[in-house]
């Protein structure tokens, strides 16, 4: 083993709910090869599982609720001011249920995960209507953020086969443990390598 890493990436989670991309995050972080610092924690709401979590690993938090602001775009300024107060290299959005808007996107790379196939089923009822509609094989999606919902360019995907007898809890959990795979997987690679994008491709080298 090589004695000397790089600094690692300088990453910041945005969070609304349990939090559990974080913590698979947040375990991954303990190998010093990960090449990643998760340097703060971002709500847009308090009294949070996933800002427990966050504590618990000593990680600063902070929330900006939307309802502390007169409209979405001071609401985006403060959290873009919020966000550039620990430069992040990286911004992964981790079960964050809020559009981020273009004071955000403008400073950063943000990553988020999506519990569906994009571009099929986007938006927050992925799971319920995935489901719906019959599909077969549902999934998650790793995609960089751009002013739509869900419509960034795609990172990664992996696949999950839908069972007969799924409810929408069953699906969902399932689908979990392969998005957490694959967000460790995804941020790990952009930490340590970058990425290129042409038109819609995404090059992680």
């Amino acid at each position: 083993m090589p004695s000397h890493h790089a600094a690692p990436a300088r990453v910041v989670v945005l969070v609304s709910g349990t939090g559990s991309n974080l913590q698979a995050l947040i375990d991954a972080t303990a190998d010093p090869g990960y090449g990643v610092e998760i340097v703060a924690v971002g709500a847009d709401r308090d009294a949070i599982l996933a800002l427990e979590r966050a504590e618990r690993h000593q990680i600063p938090t902070f929330v900006v609720r939307v309802g502390d602001h007169p409209d979405r775009t001071a609401w985006d300024a403060a959290l873009a001011t919020q966000l550039a107060a620990y430069g992040p290299d990286l911004v992964v959005s981790a079960g964050f249920m809020k559009i981020l808007g273009e004071q955000v996107l403008a400073d950063h790379t943000v990553v988020n995960t999506h519990p569906a196939l994009l571009p099929a089923f986007p938006g927050a009822h992925a799971v319920a209507d995935a489901l719906a509609y019959g599909v077969r094989v549902s999934g998650c999606t790793a995609h960089l953020v751009d002013s739509g919902v869900d419509t960034g360019p795609i990172l990664a995907q992996r696949a999950v086969p839908v069972e007969d007898d799924d409810t929408e809890d069953t699906l969902h959990a399932r689908i979990k443990d392969v998005e957490h795979a694959m967000l460790v997987d995804v941020v790990g690679r952009l930490a340590r390598h970058g990425h290129t994008l042409t038109d819609r491709k995404v090059t992680i080298p």
